[in-house]
């Protein structure tokens, strides 16, 4: 009897459901989004150590070349050499923000074929530039190219002007804001310690003048009235922090 009562009560409990019990915290189920993120992750960390291997922080750039004008600022100031310095801070291998100084001298000749009315001198350009720089992605190109920094480049610079006569010992100055539109092109040099670069730079600005036609030598209104931008075509020797 006991027997039977002991068969019969092992049979009971295999055919009894048994509970489920949570899963713990710590199973090693898979979550997409655990999975995103850590994948996420992974591609910032690669990202920044070839920024530490291959990029820079800085680089500090001296600058020279040509300015020149356009409408009639072309024909009131000469072409001129320019030069200056610049600064860049990197924040990715991308982009950076570039500020830069640059300053130069030109001829100013008025010339409306009336000797009481023609007036000659200089005026010096001095401008302050704060610009966002992006270079493009050269990886995928022939080999002979890879190395090369291509970028466009966008901002602001303060300028001052200062126009002297030769007429009169006195000088007038004045200030205005520009907005910056360029392009350029990096070679690395000395195992990137250092690189050679071109870049070509438009500047819109609007002096308070612009409108008002210039007076002449006996102080009577001409017909000419100073309006126009200016462009540099600058080569620059930098060196890379």
């Amino acid at each position: 009897m006991k027997g039977f009562l002991l068969f019969a009560f092992t049979l009971l409990c295999i055919h009894l459901p048994h509970p489920v019990w949570a899963q713990s915290e710590s199973d090693d189920s898979y979550d997409p989004f655990a999975d995103y993120s850590e994948f996420d992750e992974a591609s910032e960390e690669e990202a920044d150590i070839n920024f530490f291997r291959n990029g820079r922080f800085f680089t500090l750039g001296f600058a020279g070349g040509m300015r020149g004008y356009t409408s009639s600022l072309g024909s009131l100031y000469e072409n001129a050499p320019t030069y200056g310095v610049y600064l860049s801070y990197f924040f990715d291998l991308r982009l950076a923000i570039q500020f830069g100084f640059l300053t130069g001298d030109s001829p100013f000749k008025l010339n409306v074929n009336d000797p009481n009315k023609n007036l000659d001198g200089n005026v010096s350009l001095t401008m302050l530039n704060a610009d966002l720089k992006y270079y493009f992605n050269t990886q995928n190109v022939t080999r002979g190219l890879a190395d090369l920094n291509p970028y466009l480049l966008g901002g602001f610079s303060q300028i001052y002007r200062t126009l002297t006569l030769s007429d009169n010992p006195g000088f007038g100055r004045d200030a205005t804001i520009g907005v910056d539109l360029g392009a350029g092109l990096e070679i690395p040099m000395w195992r990137r310690k250092a690189y050679f670069g071109i870049q070509g730079t438009y500047r819109y600005f609007s002096f308070k003048d612009e409108n008002s036609f210039l007076l002449g030598k006996d102080g009577a209104p001409t017909t000419v009235k100073p309006q126009g931008d200016s462009f540099d075509i600058l080569a620059i020797l930098g060196l890379n922090f």
